[in-house]
């Protein structure tokens, strides 16, 4: 069963296309039916045609640093994938996926530059869907990160590093200082008024003195580990966002080679286009 003409004017790449070059284009695509779970094409592979879905789901996912498949998005009836491989034939960027029994439609590299170099008029309307997408690509860029910076420092905590981190948190709020001053108050209260000649602890109250030394000793160290903590926070957030910044520019060199090569490739088929 042909592509639908309908549907081929869903699709942003060929929307701005009119009747007689639609029917055109729907002429040249070709049905195929994926199963549920099956792998369209992967990450890495020379691309040679583009999907456009007609029923089902696929996903579209990435490998990350760490080795494991992140899910980027799932595509539904209308979606289309795979259009840079019309133009450049490089390596896919993503792996795709059917997620349930899935119908779709697919047209070759070769056979739209065919219909490019016959009907070089309808290049400028693939240029501006691509265009689109990669505006839409570009957002996404902005959007998407590594991981949490808090979710891998927390991953990396032992029990150790909590118990340092609620010392010097709660050795560090006015709740520790008013407890304290209130502990101490009470000490002096009761050691210089209320047991008077029977007092525990008597002026120059050397007990309480121990105690207080003892209290630095533990907690000096303790704090000090609290601190080293969130060095190391710092150069984890640090070597997080360059990482982002380093994804984020090599997507976008990526993307800009190809808009070279998506020029370069619509000048040898049809030189330079006259406006329509």
């Amino acid at each position: 069963m042909p592509i639908n003409i309908e549907l081929l004017k869903t699709i942003p790449l060929f929307a701005t296309m009119d009747a007689e070059e639609l029917a055109a284009l729907a002429g040249i695509f070709n049905e195929e039916s994926f199963r549920a779970g099956q792998t369209i094409f992967r990450e890495g592979q020379l691309g040679d045609r583009l999907y456009i879905i007609d029923s089902g789901q696929v996903a579209v996912s990435l490998m990350n640093e760490n080795g494991e498949k992140v899910t980027i998005d799932v595509m539904g009836p209308g979606d289309y994938f795979g259009e840079m491989s019309l133009f450049d034939g490089g390596p896919r960027s993503a792996t795709v996926t059917s997620v349930e029994p899935t119908h779709a439609y697919s047209v070759a590299h070769d056979q739209i530059h065919e219909l490019l170099i016959r009907r070089p008029h309808m290049a400028q309307d693939v240029i501006k869907g691509m265009v689109r997408r990669f505006r839409r690509t570009g957002d996404f860029l902005r959007r998407w990160t590594t991981p949490n910076p808090n979710e891998v420092i927390e991953e990396k905590e032992t029990l150790g590093n909590r118990i340092a981190d609620k010392v010097a948190q709660f050795g560090g709020s006015w709740t520790f200082i008013g407890l304290f001053a209130a502990f101490l108050i009470a000490w002096t209260a009761i050691n210089s008024f209320l047991l008077e000649q029977q007092a525990f602890d008597p002026y120059p109250y050397i007990l309480l003195n121990l105690f207080l030394s003892m209290l630095a000793a533990i907690q000096a160290p303790v704090i000090m580990m609290s601190q080293n903590r969130q060095d190391a926070k710092d150069r984890i957030r640090s070597e997080l966002d360059y990482k982002v910044n380093l994804k984020a520019e090599l997507e976008i060199t990526e993307l800009l080679k190809k808009v070279d090569n998506l020029e370069l490739a619509i000048d040898q088929l049809a030189g330079r286009l006259p406006a329509r």
